[in-house]
């Protein structure tokens, strides 16, 4: 069971737009610099966040920004934007209904509950974490690493 590293990588430029707005242009090359991630993967993420109206993406190298506030952006909106499966896709049941033995034929019915009740618990927690929350624990992390540097 995982989540996607587009996920993370996701995010990663969602805060790095942030962080960068007013600053600098936002580009694939530059998120993929930050990333250590192809620039051909950076833009297929952006593309997908563009699709799903979390940002948005000038022509040719205008750069990316975030259209909507931290506050509006949840995590699970961000990984819905990434994997098309969703949730579902994490916790998956194994196909043998077919097979002669009684436990494969009655497994998928025992596990549809309790995975739909796994499911919606991710969801709802990913829904209660936003682009905000991350941001300040990012800002919280700098802190920290200024407060450790500083003491050197």
């Amino acid at each position: 069971m995982h989540l996607s590293m587009k996920c993370s990588v996701a995010v990663h430029c969602l805060i790095f737009m942030h962080e960068a707005r007013g600053l600098a242009k936002v580009t694939s090359t530059l998120l993929a610099q930050s990333t250590g991630v192809n620039p051909v993967v950076i833009r297929n993420i952006l593309s997908a966040l563009k699709k799903a109206g979390l940002i948005t993406v000038a022509r040719g190298t205008g750069g990316a920004e975030l259209c909507r506030t931290p506050e509006q952006i949840t995590l699970y909106q961000i990984y819905n934007a990434l994997e098309p499966d969703g949730i579902p896709a994490l916790i998956g049941i194994h196909a043998c209904g077919q097979r002669p033995c009684p436990v494969a034929q009655n497994i998928q019915k025992v596990l549809e509950g309790p995975y739909h009740k796994i499911e919606h618990s991710i969801q709802e927690t990913m829904e209660g974490i936003t682009l905000a929350s991350m941001l300040e624990e990012f800002h919280r992390c700098l802190e920290e690493q200024s407060h450790q540097e500083g003491s050197m």
